[in-house]
């Protein structure tokens, strides 16, 4: 048996406030939410971070994320994913967050740590991605 939380939910071992279910991807309310209508979009495929998700699992992701964003009626919104403890992920099954902004105090506060950019270490950069894509 799988100790992972979302994975329980998905085999509907833990309840949860279901908005939409397929094949591959399930989308329900954050118990701890940010701001009203907080909701993760999982993949039903168990993998820690991004890069563990077969393609074909990812593909009803963004669909689902944008009609639960319809469904809150917000313009103003967040989607985020993350990936390791750095980056601030706490349950190691790849989830999707669609977190409304409904005003400056509720949902997602971001800090923005802009870089000075140098334009030749940028193109090595860039060269050295190309290459790898």
């Amino acid at each position: 048996m799988s100790a992972c939380i979302f994975c329980k939910i998905i085999k509907g071992e833990i309840p949860c406030f279901k908005l939409i279910e397929t094949d591959k991807t399930i989308a329900f309310l954050d118990i701890n939410p940010l701001s009203r209508g907080h909701a993760l979009v999982i993949p039903k495929f168990h993998g820690e971070k991004l890069l563990d998700i077969p393609d074909e699992h990812l593909t009803d992701i963004l669909p689902i994320v944008k009609k639960v964003a319809k469904a809150v009626g917000t313009d103003n919104y967040n989607i985020l994913q993350n990936n390791g403890r750095l980056a601030h992920q706490e349950v190691d099954h790849v989830h999707f967050h669609m977190i409304p902004k409904p005003n400056q105090a509720e949902g997602l506060g971001v800090g923005w740590p802009q870089q000075k950019t140098d334009m030749d270490q940028l193109k090595v950069l860039f060269e050295d991605l190309k290459s790898r894509i």
